[in-house]
């Protein structure tokens, strides 16, 4: 049987070729009357849009590289969703690859994706990851963005961790807490450090001495670290991401203490589960989707503007106040 080709399907839907062409990469220039009839078009002589030749011909792969340095943090997963859903508004596919906190993975995936090719890539960089690698990038002409995790330099899209922290350790210290300890960010990134720093800066405003339990975002570790706090530990703590702070609620409950009453606990993400935990987590919300969709606006501005500044969007965090820190649903916590 004899391969559909493109321009049966502006035949068929009585358009010039280019027109065809254009309907079928869904750019919006075009009517959307028009494209549908295209697509419909194409739907019924069962084409399949040859991408490989569409590359040969523009050079263009309408494809983009995301690399994920932690897929299986709920937190990621809906920034993921934000970054394929502004993508694909623009016409993009989005290949995923994750990274595994591995630096080594990580080349190999941005080479893959220069095999493939992509046309840019968002990369959440993984620990340890030098700040050369954006020269590595810039030295073969392949836009990118850096997303949460970044550098000094170079197109960047993320929330401010400082800012978030300090809200959550404001509020605890607002509440009459006094040791206040900061749970988690064992690893050194951009991402821990601004967090650290900026719990660190309110307790230093305050005259109070700051206290860091490191711990990996790994709800069973910090469920055991949280366990073993005496009664004499710490009252409140801020917790470097949400999925720690339910890993130190569990741990309260399991050694007796309830979270909210005994010990307040304050999360960062506002993931899904945030609410629905119990007690209910009060958290500071960064709207990991909306990072997604500012990370590829941010990108793609880059591509239509190669020579152009740099875009740096800085998303401002908010608090939200659940029961977990004792300031809602039951009056504030013990802090003997």
């Amino acid at each position: 049987m004899e391969r559909i080709r493109i321009k049966d399907v502006a035949r068929e839907a009585g358009v010039a070729l280019s027109t065809a062409a254009l309907a079928l990469r869904d750019d919006t220039r075009l009517r959307e009357e028009t494209r549908r009839a295209v697509r419909d078009a194409a739907a019924r002589l069962g084409y399949v849009y040859d991408r490989s030749a569409a590359v040969m011909r523009s050079g263009k792969s309408h494809t983009i590289g995301l690399l994920v340095c932690e897929i299986t943090n709920p937190f990621y997963a809906e920034l993921t969703a934000g970054v394929e859903e502004a993508l694909d508004a623009a016409g993009y596919v989005t290949i995923l690859a994750n990274t595994s906190e591995s630096v080594a993975r990580q080349k190999r995936m941005l080479e893959r994706f220069r095999e493939q090719p992509v046309d840019g890539v968002l990369i959440m960089p993984a620990t340890g990851t030098p700040a050369t690698l954006l020269d590595e990038l810039d030295k073969v002409h392949l836009p990118y963005a850096t997303v949460v995790r970044g550098f000094r330099r170079g197109a960047h899209a993320g929330p401010d961790d400082r800012a978030g922290t300090r809200l959550a350790t404001e509020h605890l210290l607002r509440l009459g807490h006094r040791r206040i300890a900061f749970l988690g960010g064992g690893r050194k990134n951009s991402v821990s450090t601004g967090r650290w720093d900026g719990y660190a800066r309110a307790m230093a405003k305050a005259g109070l001495a700051t206290e860091h339990m490191p711990c990996p975002t790994d709800i069973g570790e910090a469920s055991r670290l949280t366990r073993a706090l005496s009664a004499s530990g710490p009252t409140a703590l801020v917790c470097f991401n949400d999925s720690v702070a339910f890993g130190a609620m569990l741990g309260l409950m399991r050694a007796g203490r309830k979270p909210g009453v005994d010990v307040a606990v304050t999360g960062f993400d506002d993931i899904r589960e945030a609410a629905a935990w119990y007690p209910s987590l009060t958290t500071v919300c960064v709207a990991p989707r909306a990072i997604g969709q500012a990370a590829a606006r941010v990108l793609l501005q880059q591509m239509a503007n190669p020579g152009s500044t740099p875009i740096r969007e800085i998303l401002k965090p908010t608090l939200i106040i659940r029961e977990s820190c004792g300031a809602a649903g039951g009056g504030p916590p013990d802090t003997r």
